[in-house]
Parts: structure tokens; C-alpha cells; sequence
């Protein structure tokens, strides 16, 4: 059997820089036995065309914008996993433990159940580039309409004695009532009591200028009472605690149009990543999906719990003071809170929309490209035709 030195050492380039070098160590046959084993070196990226590749994946209109759409969608999910369970405390006066369970059991189930039903819908339909972004445009487009009533859904804060309702403003004592005025109480304390008669909330029972307390045992717990309060009608009792929202009735209907929306936006989740895998070339598919994670850590999930922070901040009408510092917010106005929180989803949503949209667009005008030049004929095959022809007849005209 002879031995091709051929196929002995190769070597091969290919466009993105990947050199692949088989070679095989040959000893020599003897009869049908071969001595000696085969040795191979691994594939190695040149640092020299690895800024080239960057560069052109980069700059790949498909994938640039499927990639800023998904920084959109988790921009959007980093600031609801970090602000939502806090967000529904205050708009709905419900319990930590409630909120995270009502986003465990109805968010995060519906979230998984669009990501495979998005999985299923592009295998079962063998969705091609065009339908996978027309799955993504009208997964983006519903989510953006189930968020619009959610900007309703809520009250506003309720009266807060001493504290106006504008964000960045510190209670003064000349603005509590001067029922309490010689009561000397604390500025820094906090210790909230609630006048259910008329909705009206004091920062500790010695702003409402109550004197006595009463704890009364009710079906195994305690309920602390505060009498003999100069500032609400009827000298009290009150009870401890904040004032219970007007509209804690709305939160399962707040929360089930938030799950509907995650699960709608989660459906774009499988075909927009086949639109980076079926857009790119074959040899830069491994490079996309890493630049891909990469720029969503760093321009979502980095940014958008800072952003998000700090718009909810802006909405605080009351800070508690720590050794002369700002420390924690104890009221926020409900309105604000609500707008801003929800509008900073929406902005999120439409940016994605507005992405998909253009990935759509995109599509459309290289398929028409592509139907154009298939209807053009290629000149160098007119050529060949003619030039065969022109040899056929002479040929015909000696018969």
C-alpha cells in the first residue's frame, strides 16, 4: 500500500484566521501493519486576525440588532428581579414574603413556559429567519400592550402627617401638627401609627401625641394601641403600623398582566437566538454567542439595577437620617414610584420593539435583493450559451 506525502502534513487557512495543522508521523508500513501514531496539533487563533473577526461580527447589522434587543429585554428583567418584590410592598402595602411568593409562582413559571413554547414554535415550524423575526416583532408588540393598563393600576399615597408629597423634601417641625409641639419628639425616629378614621398616617405615636400604650393578645399575636393622642379626634386609640394601601385588591391583577408579559417577551427568547446563529458566518458562530453574552452583561445586567435605583430614589418624599446622613427611605410617592418604575419597563420594551422591527425590515430587503438576482440572467452564462450555439451551427450547416 503506498502513502500519499500529501495527506502526511497539511496545512490549511481559512478567513477567520484558524490554522488547522494535521500531521501524521510516518514509520513505514510493514506488510499490512503500520508502526508508529498519529500526532495532532490543535487549532490556534492568531492574535493578529482575531481584532479582524471582532470587528466584522461586529458590524453585522442582523446581529448588532439582535443583540441590542436582547440588552433591552434584560435591562427590563434586571430591574424587575431587583425592584419588583419592593415595588409591590409599597404600591400595595403587602408583605416581603407575599410579593416574592406571588413572583415565584406566577412570574418565573410563566417566563420558563414562553421560552419553550418559543423553542417549540421555531422546531415544529422550522421558522426561517423571516418568521423568526416576525415571531420576535409580535412577541415585543404584546408585551408592550399588556404593560400600558399596568401604569393605572395603583392609588396614591395616603396623607402623611408633616411630610408634603414632593419628592427630596425633609419634614421641618413647623410643618407637623402643633398638637404635638410639646411633646419634644425625635426626628429621627421612626415608629409608624395610623388614624384609620380619617387615613392619616404619624411618623411615631409621639407625633400624633399619644401619651399611653395598650397591647391587646389577639388569636395568638399582639396588637400594640396607642391612647390619650392629642392629634387625632377622640383622643384614639391607634393602632401601630402604616396605613393599608386603598387598592391591595389590585395586586393579582397587577401581577398577572406582569407574568403575561414576561411570558410574551420570553417567547422571542429561541428565535432571536437563531437569528444570530443563522446570520453569521459558520466560522464566527462560537465568537457571536460569546460578544453576545458579554455586551448583555455589560450593558444590561451591570447598568440596569443602578438606572433603575436611582429613578426610584428620585421618587422618595421622606429619608430617615443616619448620624446626619441619608440613609433609608421611609415614604415614597406612590404615583411617581408607579409611573417611573413602570415607564422605565416601557421605554425597555419599546427599544426592543423598535430592534425587531428593524431586524424585520432588514430581512425583507435582502430576501427582495435575492429575489432580484435570481431574476436577472448572468451574463457569463449568456456568453457560454452563445458561444455554444454559435458552434452548433456551423456543425449544422455541414450536415
Amino acid at each position: 500500500m503506498s502513502w500519499d506525502e500529501t495527506q502526511c502534513n497539511r496545512i490549511k487557512w481559512n478567513e477567520t484566521g484558524w490554522k488547522t495543522r494535521n500531521k501524521l508521523s510516518r514509520a513505514g508500513w510493514d506488510g499490512n501493519v503500520w508502526h508508529g501514531q498519529p500526532t495532532l496539533t490543535f487549532p490556534a487563533l492568531t492574535l493578529t486576525v482575531f481584532p479582524r473577526v471582532l470587528l466584522r461580527t461586529l458590524r453585522h447589522p442582523i446581529f448588532l440588532l439582535v443583540v441590542l434587543s436582547q440588552v433591552c429585554m434584560s435591562s427590563m428583567v434586571a430591574g424587575m428581579a431587583t425592584f419588583l418584590p419592593k415595588f409591590l410592598e409599597r404600591q400595595f402595602s403587602i408583605t416581603a414574603s407575599y410579593a416574592n411568593l406571588l413572583i415565584g409562582c406566577l412570574t418565573i413559571p410563566l417566563a420558563i413556559v414562553g421560552i419553550v413554547v418559543g423553542g417549540i414554535l421555531v422546531k415544529r415550524l422550522r421558522l426561517g429567519p423571516m418568521h423568526c423575526g416576525s415571531l420576535c416583532l409580535l412577541g415585543a408588540l404584546c408585551c408592550l400592550i399588556l404593560s400600558t393598563p399596568l401604569f393605572f393600576m395603583g392609588c396614591s399615597s395616603h396623607q402623611i402627617a408633616g411630610i408634603s408629597h414632593q419628592p427630596g423634601t425633609q419634614p421641618g417641625l413647623e410643618l407637623f401638627p402643633g398638637c404635638m409641639e410639646s411633646c419634644s419628639c425625635p426626628s429621627d425616629d421612626f415608629n409608624p401609627v395610623c388614624d384609620s378614621s380619617t387615613r392619616v398616617e404619624y411618623i411615631t405615636p409621639c407625633h400624633a401625641g399619644c401619651t399611653s400604650r395598650v397591647v391587646q393578645e389577639v388569636t395568638d399575636k399582639s396588637q400594640v394601641f396607642y391612647t390619650n393622642c392629642s392629634c387625632v379626634a377622640g383622643g384614639g386609640p391607634v393602632p401601630a403600623g402604616s396605613c393599608d394601601s386603598a387598592c391591595s385588591h389590585l395586586v393579582l391583577p397587577f401581577m398577572i398582566l406582569i407574568s403575561l408579559g414576561a411570558a410574551l417577551a420570553s417567547v422571542t427568547h429561541t428565535p432571536s437566538f437563531m437569528l444570530i446563529l443563522r446570520g453569521v458566518k459558520k466560522e464566527d458562530k462560537t465568537l457571536a454567542v460569546g460578544i453576545q453574552f458579554m455586551l448583555m452583561r455589560v450593558l444590561a445586567w451591570m447598568p440596569s439595577p443602578v438606572i433603575h435605583g436611582s429613578a426610584i430614589d428620585t421618587t422618595c418624599v421622606y429619608w430617615a437620617q443616619s448620624c446626619g446622613r441619608r440613609a433609608v427611605c421611609r415614604y415614597y410617592d406612590h404615583d411617581l414610584l408607579r409611573n417611573r418604575f413602570i415607564g422605565l419597563q416601557f421605554f425597555f420594551k419599546i427599544g426592543a420593539l423598535a430592534c425587531f422591527a428593524l431586524i424585520l425590515a432588514i430581512l425583507r430587503q435582502q430576501d427582495k435583493e435575492e429575489k432580484t438576482k435570481a431574476t436577472i440572467p448572468n451574463p457569463g452564462l449568456q456568453q457560454q450559451l452563445l458561444a455554444s450555439e454559435a458552434k452548433k451551427e456551423p456543425e449544422e450547416s455541414r450536415v
